[in-house]
């Protein structure tokens, strides 16, 4: 499951987020929303192949792909230092796929900023500026225990090597997923499950007279968010759209010219941002979204559906579901010749619908 933390500093509309995707009403049994504790929630994915695959195979159940959200309460200057939830909130997002910073760009008398001022630029520094910090004491502890056996141990001294490279770096107030590293370098970081290192999305949260007049953000705030992922989002609208019905969802979504809503770009993006992809399973008893990762062989994506099929794996039939959906249906499409039959050296596709044989 991809999992997203959801950072920022205070009343910058975070929450606000986070309610309207716990809002998301899925018409599933199997992955409904749920919450695991106050500041967590699983979504499932809405996915237009899921629905249309269901009515081909006439199956029982539907089970879409699921984002697990937390929502980490307001950062604050300090937080490395034990400032506000200070490493409670950074233990919560150290185990996450990937980190949204919410960016206030709106502006609202009635809703005090925590500095005072609305500078975007100057937020994204503060919260980097947290996580290096915490990054920084997670290296030192790590390099003390380096340090001791560098002496007598080769691999002990290529890692506190790494660890002072990594320090160098963030002491230039970088975040280390800007800095090229080999794959000993790479695993290291990942191993400490370094906050830096992970990838980052930013939710830039505008008003809804700004989503109308076509607000970009300009070339300070572009370069603060290091060239990362972003996008333009009104969390307000969001939350709104995820209390209406279907209807006035419609109404609303032409209102402001949105050809979906933001939360959709927004997993889209967390999707992209980590190299993953959906495959799907179909039949009478489900249908059902499976994430990969790009440039997967068959048998590791098969994993998503059972650990053992990776080495238990023989074949596997695929078709893209599109095709399938154009044939009428599984036996139509293999009448038709349009089933390929792939072995372990296949790479699994977007939108391939699958059967393993094991």
């Amino acid at each position: 499951m991809l999992s997203i933390g959801i950072v920022g500093l205070p009343n910058v509309g975070k929450s606000t987020l986070f309610k309207a995707l716990t809002n998301v009403a899925v018409d599933i049994q199997n992955y409904p929303f749920t919450t695991i504790d106050p500041n967590v929630g699983v979504v499932a994915v809405p996915d237009e192949r899921v629905d249309a695959l269901v009515l081909l195979s006439n199956s029982q159940k539907k089970i879409y792909a699921t984002v697990e959200f937390i929502d980490i309460a307001g950062l604050v200057k300090g937080a490395a230092q034990g400032e506000g939830l200070g490493n409670k909130f950074l233990a919560n997002i150290r185990e996450v796929d990937a980190i949204v910073q919410v960016v206030r760009a709106f502006e609202d008398k009635n809703i005090a900023h925590v500095h005072n001022r609305i500078d975007p630029a100057e937020d994204i520094e503060i919260i980097n500026t947290e996580l290096i910090l915490a990054d920084i004491e997670t290296i030192a502890k790590r390099a003390e225990t380096a340090a001791r056996k560098a002496k007598a141990d080769k691999t002990a001294a290529a890692e506190l090597n790494a660890l002072e490279k990594f320090k160098k770096w963030l002491g230039g107030g970088k975040i280390l997923s800007q800095l090229e590293l080999n794959d000993e370098e790479a695993r290291l970081a990942k191993e400490l499950n370094l906050l830096t290192r992970k990838k980052f999305i930013y939710v830039l949260n505008i008003s809804e007279r700004q989503l109308l007049a076509g607000w970009k953000p300009d070339q300070g705030l572009l370069d603060a968010t290091g060239n990362a992922p972003h996008l333009m989002m009104c969390n307000k609208l969001e939350l709104l759209l995820s209390e209406s019905t279907e209807e006035e969802r419609k109404e609303f979504m032409a209102e402001f010219n949105l050809p979906e809503s933001g939360l959709n770009r927004l997993i889209k993006t967390g999707y992209e941002t980590l190299g993953l992809l959906t495959f799907l399973t179909t039949g009478e008893d489900e249908t059902r979204a499976w994430t990969a990762r790009i440039g997967d062989f068959i048998p590791k994506a098969a994993r998503a559906i059972h650990t053992d099929f990776e080495k238990l794996f023989i074949r596997a039939d695929t078709i893209n579901w599109k095709t399938l959906l154009e044939a009428g249906g599984w036996n139509s499409a293999r009448e038709k010749g349009l089933i390929k039959t792939v072995g372990r050296d296949y790479i699994i596709n977007e939108g391939d619908v699958v059967e393993i044989k094991i």
